[in-house]
């Protein structure tokens, strides 16, 4: 075989690697449950690669996820449920069915009303699935976020969903206000020495954070992405800073590594690489 951009041939190499005496006695041993970890940590490198904007990174990545999907198909075929044609087919479906202001005869329609087709749209599917026996057995407003999902973006669907019903706040700084509430019942918590309180309320204050940004219009699993790149920046300038001392990190006083991030910020700040 040889390398080609034919997805045909992806599916040859992904057959041959599942093909029992011939293929690979790593790929053979595999099933959904034990690739679905790969599968999720492999969307997370795209995301990295994107939030890093290395578009060459990007290429590898997509490639690698796009193998998780292979991969999934294969097994399915391999047990006569579905092939990867058919997940085409499905999500082919799918996007002509969502979207009739586009092949449709919903055309013109603003972003607004663009956003209340697709919710409608849903709605009639998840009642279709239902009436099929295909319903998953969750039930209410909230229903349809998976448990999987990373702790942010599940906090950030669940509050979609809640302010979809009328359960929601109309102005960020209403959220602001939950969240200095949701601080002073830490440190209430704190005064009376009380762990799993204090752990309970800190993870109110970081759902109230999530719906601040949402409020907003800004991703928390990207926003937070990005503070963490940021963090590991200064940090890093930091123990340059210390290096050209002669010291480390554990030889320095919090004061000294305090006053050496805040000269990162003024260094970024200058170079307008503050993001």
């Amino acid at each position: 075989m040889k390398p080609s951009r034919d997805i045909a041939a992806l599916l040859d190499i992904m057959a041959a690697l599942r093909t029992p005496g011939t293929g690979c006695p790593w790929d053979l041993e595999q099933s959904f449950a034990t690739i679905a970890p790969y599968t999720i940590e492999e969307a997370y490198e795209v995301a990295d690669a994107i939030g890093r904007n290395d578009l060459g990174d990007l290429r590898e990545e997509l490639g690698d996820l796009l193998l998780q999907v292979v991969f999934h198909a294969r097994m399915a075929q391999e047990q006569g449920a579905f092939d990867f044609g058919g997940v085409v087919q499905a999500i082919t479906e799918k996007l002509l069915r969502r979207h009739p202001h586009v092949f449709g005869n919903a055309r013109g329609l603003e972003v607004e009303a663009v956003n209340a087709l697709w919710d409608r749209i849903k709605a009639q599917e998840k009642a279709e699935r239902a009436g099929h026996g295909k319903d998953t057995g969750q039930a209410g407003a909230l229903a349809g976020v998976p448990v999987g999902l990373p702790a942010l973006t599940r906090a950030l669907k669940l509050q979609d969903k809640a302010g979809k019903v009328g359960f929601d706040w109309n102005d960020p700084r209403a959220v602001l206000a939950k969240i200095r509430e949701e601080a002073d019942e830490i440190e209430t918590a704190l005064d009376a020495a009380d762990g799993d309180a204090v752990a309970g309320e800190v993870g109110d204050l970081l759902f109230a954070v999530v719906n601040l940004a949402r409020h907003v219009k800004a991703d928390p699993e990207s926003i937070l992405r990005a503070a963490n790149r940021k963090f590991e920046r200064r940090f890093a300038a930091i123990e340059r800073a210390l290096a050209a001392r002669g010291k480390s990190p554990r030889d320095a006083t919090l004061a000294e590594m305090d006053a050496l991030w805040d000269e990162a910020k003024v260094d970024e700040n200058a170079s307008g690489d503050a993001k």
